[in-house]
């Protein structure tokens, strides 16, 4: 099962009156729990470490000592309403966010930074795979809403940001 397929079925669970959903496929186990409350609670079972991963193909592993970001997806920007022309930046995944490439490395953006399209705004670590988080537009860095090396949720505010 690929990450997109995982993706728009938490999105469906979240959406739905379902408690709890097991997918089987054949060494690939993934349980997807929700209570009622609204809080979704996500479980998956460890795959065996013989099963190929298609994720990697697509991009590579980061190793260990010197991670090499890969290629993701551009974070998604969403229109704030109550913030005039300012932009809210979104994850697209779920993962650890970190502002620069390495400990001992600066960071890719700082408020102020006007950010050119395409440009790495912060890197976000999913199952060993570092995503490097690219910019859709041309635009002014106003705040960082997430903190370093802390663990964000998918559709989670990262940047908050001004058109230029």
């Amino acid at each position: 099962m690929e990450y997109k397929q995982i993706q728009e079925l938490i999105k469906t669970i979240n959406k739905s009156n379902i408690s709890e959903l097991s997918i089987e496929e054949g060494d690939f186990k993934i349980t997807i729990k929700q209570d009622f409350s609204g809080q979704p609670q996500y479980m998956m079972a460890p795959a065996p470490m013989p099963m190929p991963i298609q994720v990697a193909a697509t991009a590579p592993q980061a190793a260990v000592a010197a991670p090499a970001p890969a290629a993701a997806p551009a974070a998604k920007p969403a229109a704030d309403a109550s913030t005039g022309n300012q932009i809210t930046i979104k994850s697209p995944m779920i993962g650890t966010f970190y502002r620069s490439p390495s400990p001992d490395k600066p960071v890719f953006v700082n408020v102020g930074d006007e950010v050119k399209k395409g440009q790495v705004l912060c890197i976000i670590e999913a199952m060993k795979l570092f995503n490097e988080i690219e910019c859709e537009m041309n635009c002014r860095i106003v705040k960082v809403l997430a903190d370093d090396s802390s663990p964000v949720e998918y559709d989670q505010p990262l940047f908050l940001v001004e058109p230029i």
